[in-house]
């Protein structure tokens, strides 16, 4: 039923398209005799119907074997998908679609200045089928090829993705400071791995720390040579990044004033536990990482009311207080521990006091407060 459906379709088409055939023929080739009649009228139009009957009865013949044809192709067509993998039908649609693409650019451009419009079309369907096969026949037998340079493509974009990633999450330079490095905490902290590199040391640091190690004064003397010492630790012993930046700022006669320019040019961090540094660097919006900073904010933290013993070592500035010291080098300030000094007592917290100096610890002698209790 189907077969004989499918007979008349193709008969009604073969009618039309012999019609339409006879009609452009007789136009194009100027046709105004056939078999002694004149083609004007009735005779005109007898003869294009002509045609579409001798097309439609022709095609009409030849229908089971176009049917069986075209289920034969199907049926094949259908066999190599099944057996065709993802990837070769994807690049088989691919060169398809390059194909028909590059028929199109052809087509609409010489062939169609053929004067002739039958024979436009007829190269015009030609040129499309021609493209659409060598378009999936060249791509099926380079699949591997082509896979290799698309896997090619996608690696290259990935890689600029990353590249472009590691540039957004660019480690900030960490300039430092002469005091900073005097100071030899930050070798310490570098080694723990909470620092990222590069460390930079300015040409002009290292300019004062030599000055200050060729001081005639014997303490400024050793701080510049701990300076120096400090340094070369860092550089050989961390594996922390170390650059040395020639870059000088003449026009600038202070060292703290260039650190900041260079931290503003590089932008970077400065690294110090200057106090006063610190304040003009915040007001300039230069990013600053404080070591006193960074030791109060890991020290213990201490309430009041927590008892504790330390060994008071000298008098405070108030009357009657004494002075004590944590391991970590807090101030403690014991009210009333004057008479203590060199003994090690025991004392309960009444305050704690934040600076920016650092962390002071305020407290009173046990005896004292279970006397008055």
């Amino acid at each position: 039923m189907i077969k004989r459906i499918f007979k008349w379709i193709l008969t009604v088409i073969g009618i039309a398209a012999g019609s339409e055939l006879a009609y452009l023929s007789i136009k194009y080739f100027e046709i105004t005799n056939l078999f002694g009649y004149e083609l004007k009228g009735f005779s005109l139009v007898s003869s294009i119907v002509m045609g579409g009957l001798i097309t439609g009865i022709i095609i009409f013949l030849i229908s089971p074997w176009i049917i069986n044809l075209t289920v034969a192709i199907t049926s094949r067509v259908e066999k190599l998908l099944q057996s065709a993998t993802a990837s070769e039908i994807v690049v088989g649609i691919v060169g398809l679609i390059v194909g028909l693409v590059i028929a199109y650019l052809i087509s609409s451009g010489p062939i169609n200045l053929i004067p002739i419009p039958w024979l436009a079309i007829t190269l015009s369907i030609m040129l499309y089928g021609l493209s659409a096969y060598l378009g999936i026949s060249i791509s099926s037998k380079k699949r591997e090829d082509l896979l290799s340079f698309a896997n090619q493509l996608r690696k290259s974009s990935q890689k600029d993705r990353e590249k472009s990633v590691k540039q957004e999450n660019k480690v900030t330079p960490k300039i430092l400071d002469t005091s900073v490095i005097i100071d030899g905490r930050i070798a310490d902290i570098c080694r723990t791995g909470f620092v990222e590199g590069p460390l930079v040391i300015p040409s002009f640091v290292l300019e004062e720390l030599r000055h200050i190690a060729d001081s005639s004064d014997s303490l400024k003397r050793n701080r510049g040579r701990r300076g120096l010492d400090i340094l070369n630790k860092i550089q050989n012993e961390l594996e922390i990044p170390v650059e040395i930046i020639e870059k000088d700022f003449e026009e600038l006669s202070e060292v703290d004033t260039k650190l900041l320019k260079l931290a503003q040019v590089m932008s970077g961090s400065v690294v110090t536990n200057d106090y006063n540094l610190n304040k003009v660097a915040e007001f300039q919006r230069v990013p600053v990482l404080n070591i006193n900073e960074l030791a109060n904010a890991v020290k213990p933290v201490v309430l009041p009311g927590e008892e504790m013993v330390v060994l008071i070592i000298k008098d405070g500035k108030e009357s009657g207080q004494g002075i004590a010291y944590l391991d970590d080098g807090t101030m403690i300030v014991v009210d009333g521990g004057k008479k203590y000094i060199g003994e090690t007592i025991e004392v309960i917290v009444t305050s704690v006091l934040q600076t920016a100096a650092g962390r002071m610890i305020f407290v009173k002698p046990k005896s004292a407060i279970d006397k008055v209790s």
